[in-house]
Parts: C-alpha cells; sequence; structure tokens
C-alpha cells in the first residue's frame, strides 16, 4: 500500500501537462479590501455577549428577590445560582442566597455564600452581617462577633448592627464562657468528691477522723449536686444569672429570627 506524502511536490508524480492545465483553470486572486476592523468587531461582539448576560443576571436576580418574598425559597436559591453562572463576580447574589440559606437552617451553605461575598466585596457591610448572622446559626459565636466588628467599623451609623446583631452575640458570648466556667467547676468537685484526701485506709473506722472525712465527703456530694442543678444564663441587661432548678422543672430557650429581608 502506497503511503501518503503530506507535502507532496508539485510534478514529483503528476505529468506538466495536467499541472499546467490546472494552473490554467484556476480562478486569479483577487485582492478585496472590505474595510472592516475585524479586531474590533470581534470586541464589540464581545461587549454585546457581557451587556447580555448582566441584563439576564439582573432579571434573575430580581425574580429571585420576589420569589424569596413569596416564601419560595428553594425557587430563589435556583434563580441566583442560574444568575451566579452569568456573572460570577456579583457579590449581591451570593449575599441574599446566604441570607435564604440561613432561613432554611442550612448553615454550612450559609456561611460558604457569605465568605464569597465578603471576598468579592470586603468593604460592604451588609455582606459582614450576613456573614455574622450565619456564622451565629453555626455556633460560631466568636467570629460571629468579629463579623459585626467589621460591619460597624464600616457602617458605624446603622442602629441595628449595635442593638441587635453585636449586642446578642456579646450576651450569647457572654453566657458561653459562664457555662465553660460552670462546666469547670463540676468538674473539679467530682474530681475532689473521687479522691477525697481525708478517706486513709489506715485509720480506725470508728475514729473522729473517719466521722470528720465523712462528713466533708457529703458536703462535697452536696456542692457537686447544687452545681448540676443550675442553669446560667445572660438577661436582657447583659447581666449573667445563675438560677438554681429542681428536678422536675424545664427551661425552655427563646427562640429569636436574626436573619431579615431586606
Amino acid at each position: 500500500m502506497a503511503s501518503f506524502g503530506w507535502k507532496r511536490k508539485a510534478g514529483e508524480k503528476v505529468s506538466k501537462a495536467a499541472v499546467q492545465l490546472f494552473e490554467a483553470e484556476a480562478p486569479e486572486e483577487v485582492s478585496v479590501d472590505t474595510g472592516v476592523d475585524w479586531l474590533h468587531a470581534i470586541k464589540r461582539r464581545r461587549e454585546v455577549l457581557l451587556e447580555d448576560c448582566a441584563a439576564k443576571s439582573k432579571r434573575l436576580k430580581d425574580e429571585g428577590a420576589l420569589l424569596a418574598e413569596q416564601g419560595r425559597h428553594w425557587e430563589a436559591i435556583r434563580r441566583w445560582e442560574e444568575a451566579i453562572q452569568l456573572t460570577p463576580e456579583d457579590a449581591c447574589l451570593y449575599e441574599m442566597k446566604s441570607q435564604v440559606l440561613t432561613f432554611l437552617k442550612e448553615v454550612f451553605p450559609a456561611v460558604q455564600a457569605a465568605e464569597m461575598a465578603v471576598r468579592l466585596s470586603p468593604r460592604w457591610w451588609e455582606s459582614w452581617q450576613t456573614l455574622g448572622r450565619a456564622q451565629l446559626s453555626l455556633g460560631e459565636v466568636d467570629l460571629a462577633v468579629k463579623s459585626f466588628q467589621i460591619a460597624i467599623h464600616l457602617f458605624p451609623t446603622d442602629r441595628s448592627l449595635w442593638e441587635e446583631d453585636l449586642s446578642w452575640a456579646m450576651k450569647l458570648q457572654k453566657q458561653r464562657r459562664a457555662i465553660e466556667e460552670q462546666a469547670r467547676l463540676e468538674e473539679e468537685t467530682a474530681k475532689q468528691l473521687l479522691a477525697a484526701p481525708e478517706l486513709i485506709p489506715d485509720y480506725d473506722f470508728e475514729s473522729d477522723e473517719v466521722v470528720a472525712a465523712c462528713a466533708a465527703v457529703a458536703e462535697r456530694q452536696k456542692e457537686y449536686e447544687k452545681l448540676k442543678n443550675k442553669t446560667v444564663f445572660v438577661s436582657e441587661s447583659g447581666t449573667v444569672e445563675t438560677v438554681c432548678e429542681s428536678k422536675d422543672s424545664s427551661t425552655v430557650p427563646s427562640h429569636q429570627l436574626f436573619v431579615k429581608a431586606r
């Protein structure tokens, strides 16, 4: 089987008569200057496409906001995700998506969307506010306090940042620290109860020292039971209070909606 030559020279295996006939029948090359700036045309076409993407993204954004107001949250999220595909640098899309995800208790995606909004627009205070609220829903109280503080630094005149977001996050922070301190005291008391230094095996069981040791252990047991039955909470004024409750009583925590539609 004959091999194919990629650049076969004319006349190598073709007769000269056939070559001359081919050249005679070939049309003459015509150079036509249309006067079209193709580089400019391509750039203009790209600009038109970008304008179309921006307009469609704006329409999807508005549709998603309307759906969210009507309570159709997952449909709104799908609209915003389509808009993100068209304009991935729009921080507002991620911020609105984070708000709705926080409302739906989808805390991890909500934090991720808010972090993207902050990354794209670090000087936009509302993105930091939304990030702080998402972090609160995730239980990251310290991170939420920092996010709210940055939002206040960027927009210090907004009262809701001071009175609602930062104030509530700091109350939760105090409450968590008080609970951690109570847990530490309970652990230390339990260790002292299990390893009482007064109980020495060489004691005479009828001696006064053994009676005193048993009394000390009983006091530790009472103190441990008191610590177990205490509940720590932060009042509206921000003060930390401890309440003793019986075994039959139950404490119902109050719930508050943090995310508000803009």
